[in-house]
C-alpha cells in the first residue's frame, strides 16, 4: 500500500514540470503526508491543472463526503471492474506529485521500522492516481484522490507485498489521455534499480511530524 507520502518541491518547480497551470496556488512543502490531508494533483481538462484534493477516495455518487468507506489506495489489477473506482478509471485519472514515500519494515523483533523510498536520478516524480469531485449539503464541490498501487519489484518486496504505481515522465500525457487500450501497461512496477531506500527516524509514525528531519537517515 502507499499511507504516506513526501512532497518538497515547490508549487513552480511541479507546474514546470508537469507543465500545469496552477492560478495564484501556492502548495506548502510536507514531509509526512497522511491520509484526509490535502493532496496536490495533476488534472487535465482542455489542458493541464493544478487540482488540491483530499486523500482517501469517496465516489461521486455517495451521498456525503463521510459515508462510507474512503479508500487511499486502489489496487491497479481491479480498479477497470470495481464498482467504485472504475468511473475514475476511465475519466478521472490524475498525477501526485511526489518526492518520496514511506513504508514499515517489520524487523525480526516484530517491530516496526520507517523507511523512506525515493527515486534515485529524479527528485520529483507522480504516483498514478484517481480523483472524483463530490458535491455536499450546501452544493459545493470536494474533491478527493487514491493513489494506486501495484505488486512490489524486488527491493520493495523485501519491505511490502505493494507499492504505489509511478509513472515515467515520458508517459504523463499518455496517462492522462484518452487512449484507455495503453493503461495497463503503466500501472507496473517501477524498477528496481532505479529506486533507493533507507531506514529514517521513527518520528515519522505520527503525522504531526513533518520537518525534513523525517527523511533523514539513520
Amino acid at each position: 500500500m502507499c499511507g504516506r507520502f513526501v512532497r518538497t518541491s515547490d508549487t513552480q518547480t511541479i507546474l514546470h514540470e508537469f507543465d500545469a497551470w496552477g492560478g495564484d496556488m501556492d502548495i506548502a512543502p510536507s514531509y509526512n503526508i497522511a491520509p484526509s490531508q490535502t493532496v496536490a494533483a495533476i488534472v487535465k481538462d482542455d489542458k493541464r491543472h493544478l487540482l488540491l484534493c483530499r486523500w482517501g477516495f469517496v465516489p461521486p455518487w455517495a451521498k456525503n463526503i463521510t459515508a462510507g468507506n474512503q479508500p487511499i489506495n486502489a489496487r491497479a489489477e481491479t480498479i477497470a471492474i470495481n464498482r467504485a473506482f472504475s468511473t475514475a478509471f476511465k475519466h478521472h485519472r490524475c498525477l501526485i506529485p511526489a518526492n518520496g514515500f514511506y513504508e514499515w519494515r517489520r524487523g525480526h523483533s516484530g517491530k516496526k521500522t520507517p523507511v523512506f523510498i525515493r527515486l534515485r536520478l529524479a527528485a520529483l516524480f507522480a504516483f498514478a492516481g484517481l480523483y472524483s469531485s463530490v458535491t455536499v449539503g450546501d452544493g459545493s464541490a470536494i474533491d478527493t484522490c487514491a493513489i494506486i498501487t501495484t505488486t512490489a519489484n524486488a527491493m520493495i518486496a523485501a519491505i511490502h507485498d505493494r507499492m504505489p504505481v509511478i509513472i515515467h515522465k515520458e508517459n504523463y500525457s499518455l496517462w492522462l489521455g484518452q487512449d484507455l487500450a495503453a493503461l495497463p501497461s503503466l500501472l507496473k512496477p517501477y524498477h528496481e534499480n532505479e529506486m533507493t531506500a533507507f531506514d529514517v527516524s521513527m518520528m515519522v509514525n505520527s503525522p504531526k511530524n513533518n520537518s525534513s528531519e523525517c527523511i533523514e537517515p539513520i
